[in-house]
């Protein structure tokens, strides 16, 4: 059985996660070969009952999920407590990923639905509830970028995200630092794909009049 409380989780994540430090895990899998197992399929068999192969997942993830809440959080110790949280979600919920679908997507909706709750709590930033570019989203933009482009905006995005409304912040986040496509940040903040476009083309016109009044300066 899984612990039942949020606090019995830490010690055991923490745990799962050294043991994968040694040379071999359960059935005798070395971490050389759990590298070459999907996320899907490593998160089919914690949902079988192989519970220490949630490390795997922390490991490939933690990382990602720092960077991807330390966007929205002004202090980095807040981004590790969320982290935490998030894979507390994840472990204790693991039985409600549906593996037709992918993971990277499952698991990045809970860090939205912790960060926005933590942000809620501190009062930082609150999203509107009538918005309009779910209503107008024939506004959108084509999916496809180039090269150049995209590098042009990752540079825009790390020097003025902060003073990027949170709406239009996350999608650019998930998009050109974390590698999402329009698909899967719909899935991860349930919103139209339409949409994703929408607030990803007015986020790069804002960014890019920010860079544009720079260079002016």
């Amino acid at each position: 059985m899984y612990p039942p409380v949020a606090t019995a989780w830490q010690p055991r994540l923490c745990m799962i996660k050294e043991e994968l430090q040694d040379e071999n895990i359960q059935n005798e899998i070395s971490i050389d070969e759990l590298a070459e197992i999907p996320d899907e399929q490593v998160a089919i068999d914690v949902q079988k009952g192989e519970s220490e192969k949630f490390a795997v997942l922390m490991m490939r993830y933690e990382r990602k999920l720092l960077r991807y809440t330390r966007k929205f959080m002004n202090d980095h110790q807040d981004s590790e407590d969320i982290v935490q949280e998030i894979f507390i979600k994840a472990f204790r919920n693991i039985r409600s990923f549906d593996a037709e679908r992918r993971f990277s997507s499952w698991i990045y909706r809970i860090a939205h639905n912790e960060s926005i709750n933590f942000l809620k709590k501190k009062k930082i930033e609150s999203i509107p509830i009538l918005d309009l570019d779910v209503l107008f989203p024939h506004l959108a933009t084509d999916e496809k970028s180039n090269e150049a482009e995209t590098f042009e905006i990752k540079d825009l995005v790390e020097g003025s995200l902060s003073k990027l409304d949170a709406k239009y912040r996350e999608p650019l986040v998930l998009y050109y630092i974390e590698g999402f496509g329009y698909k899967e940040i719909a899935e991860i903040l349930l919103i139209p794909t339409a949409t994703v476009g929408v607030r990803l083309a007015r986020a790069k016109a804002w960014l890019q009049r920010q860079s544009i009044e720079a260079n002016n300066k």
